[in-house]
């Protein structure tokens, strides 16, 4: 899955700036063409999905209101000429392959991982003649109007590109495209949400991996449990509704991305003993260092009947509320001091005759029953299989995310893996210290740069018979130090490196990555989310000049 060399001197010959991520196979000519004053897309499915025809009428916002110039000295100014005397496409026509199924883009976004159709074929003539998308699905379509949509500049007034004919076939090599965000650390609007689901479909992103709780803060509203967002969240107006819920896996999936919730247990739970202490082991217990990983302490207490049960029951509730077939029960950075020393924990191991471990099999089989039950695969961090002797169904998903050497581990297991190592995908590495009174870096250090992120090779000690459990990857946003206001300059577009790398596929050349990197993130603030420079303007306009030996 390597990305092809000559594609890549392809792209760069050509100067095809925009297109993030590359498509797996491009052929550009070097003809202008402008788009027609009375431009239209044609949609030739009967019965077309609404949710096809709002994702064409954002497609056709994009194209008037992007207004992006080139980024060349003059940005396109000195193109009008070339331009004045090209052809003008006046229609894109948008067709399924016979026999394909006609779904919205939101039902097929929501298909079980590694089902989804997202191919799709995109040629653009050079004479004007009609434009044509074509794929074997609603979801593939989305994805060919995401590209087309970046491929159009805007100078003296006249929406043009300078590169055909255009022929592009594309699919992705891996299904799982993800970006986590922690809303427990700090709170994020919905709009600040939904903002960053728009980011993420513009570089074809798969899932939304929505870490909502944690030990600081419970904000989301449970049917049947709402008692934990009203003691446990920051406050009242910090607090997602099932309306919220619902208008987020709505947004989500109409821009083709899946939501995949995770109630993280047993561990990064003590926020639950604002409304049920009786199943938290260690609440806010002192040196919180001796108990947990960062403050608070607190964990469910995973030996007692009778938290097992209350569990099982909120995970039940929490998968109603998610229409996807993922849904993460955490199981990172379990504190077994926090155990040894809670009396409640102790007499119950004693009661039941288990260990701490057989009791956390027991507590991990009946919650991954209870989420089951309600069509779910579980997911869980990597800990779950590689530190605890567990029963885990061989469908799980497991996470990597402590080190990008365990995938190896994960995989000789023969489960499902999902990268996300601390190593190379961690947003929230190289802020420094958060903690009080320590003036030490972060323990992610340093920054990971989007360079770095860009060298990720999904494959690396993996056999080649287990290299169907590669699923793909995800960039991570713990929020300790974030919140909305920096939410979009720390994530764009340092998140959509990770996107190339598993929808195009490894191997690609950073230096050649870099212009298109830019027009991603001058095309980005021009929609409103403010994607970060990545050099100064006199770099971004002269194409390798501020490389290090030019």
């Amino acid at each position: 899955m390597k990305l092809p060399a000559l594609l890549l001197a392809l792209a760069h010959l050509h100067g095809v700036l925009g297109l993030w991520p590359l498509p797996r196979s491009l052929q550009t000519g070097s003809s202008a063409l402008k788009l027609a004053s009375n431009f239209d897309i044609h949609v030739n499915i009967a019965h077309a999905p609404s949710d096809l025809g709002s994702a064409i009428a954002r497609t056709k916002s994009f194209l008037k209101n992007d207004k992006l110039g080139r980024l060349v000295v003059g940005r396109g100014t000195l193109d009008s000429n070339v331009v004045q005397r090209a052809g003008s496409l006046r229609t894109l026509e948008l067709s399924l392959a016979p026999g394909s199924p006609v779904r919205s883009i939101t039902d097929e976004a929501r298909l079980p991982i590694g089902t989804r159709s997202e191919e799709y074929a995109l040629h653009i003539p050079a004479d004007g003649f009609t434009a044509t998308l074509t794929a074997n699905s609603t979801l593939g379509l989305l994805r060919g109007l995401t590209t087309f949509e970046q491929l159009w500049y805007e100078a003296s007034g006249q929406v043009y590109t300078m590169e055909t004919p255009v022929s592009i076939s594309d699919s992705p090599a891996y299904p799982f495209r993800g970006f986590m965000l922690d809303t427990s650390r700090n709170f994020f609007p919905v709009s600040d949400i939904q903002r960053t689901l728009d980011a993420m479909s513009w570089v074809k992103m798969s899932q939304f991996h929505w870490h909502v709780t944690d030990s600081q803060s419970f904000p989301l509203e449970v049917p049947g449990f709402t008692e934990l967002a009203s003691k446990g969240a920051y406050a009242s107006s910090m607090v997602y509704s099932p309306q919220d819920v619902q208008d987020i896996v709505a947004y989500a999936g109409a821009r083709g991305i899946d939501v995949m919730i995770e109630i993280d247990t047993p561990g990064h739970t003590a926020i639950i003993s604002a409304a049920h202490p009786e199943h938290i082991a260690c609440a806010e217990a002192s040196p919180w260092t001796t108990f947990a990983n960062e403050p608070p302490p607190g964990q469910l207490r995973l030996a007692s009947p009778a938290t097992t049960n209350f569990t099982a029951d909120l995970l039940a509730s929490v998968a109603r509320m998610f229409p996807s077939s993922l849904m993460s029960t955490g199981g990172d950075e379990l504190n077994t001091e926090c155990y040894v020393q809670d009396p409640e924990t102790q007499a119950d191991l004693k009661a039941s005759g288990r260990t701490l471990e057989q009791a956390l099999d027991v507590f991990t089989r009946t919650t991954h029953a209870a989420i089951r039950a309600e069509g779910k695969t579980p997911a869980v961090w990597e800990e779950m299989v590689l530190e605890h002797n567990v029963t885990l169904g061989n469908d799980t998903v497991v996470m990597v995310w402590i080190s990008s050497a365990n995938a190896a581990a994960v995989a000789a297991k023969n489960f499902r893996i999902v990268h996300g190592p601390s190593d190379f995908f961690y947003l929230d590495c190289g802020a420094g210290e958060w903690v009080g009174d320590d003036v030490a870096n972060s323990w992610c250090d340093p920054f990971k740069t989007w360079q770095k992120s860009y060298t990720f090779d999904p494959q690396a000690n993996i056999s080649a018979s287990q290299a169907h459990l590669v699923l793909g990857g995800e960039q991570l946003l713990w929020t300790e130090q974030s919140g909305p206001e920096n939410l979009d300059s720390i994530v764009w577009p340092r998140a959509a490196s990770s996107t190339e790398v598993f929808w195009s596929g490894p191997g690609g050349n950073s230096t050649t990555a870099l212009p298109r990197l830019h027009d991603l993130a001058f095309r980005m603030r021009q929609r409103g989310v403010k994607a970060i420079p990545l050099q100064p303007l006199w770099c971004a306009l002269r194409e390798g000049q501020c490389n290090i030996n030019s």
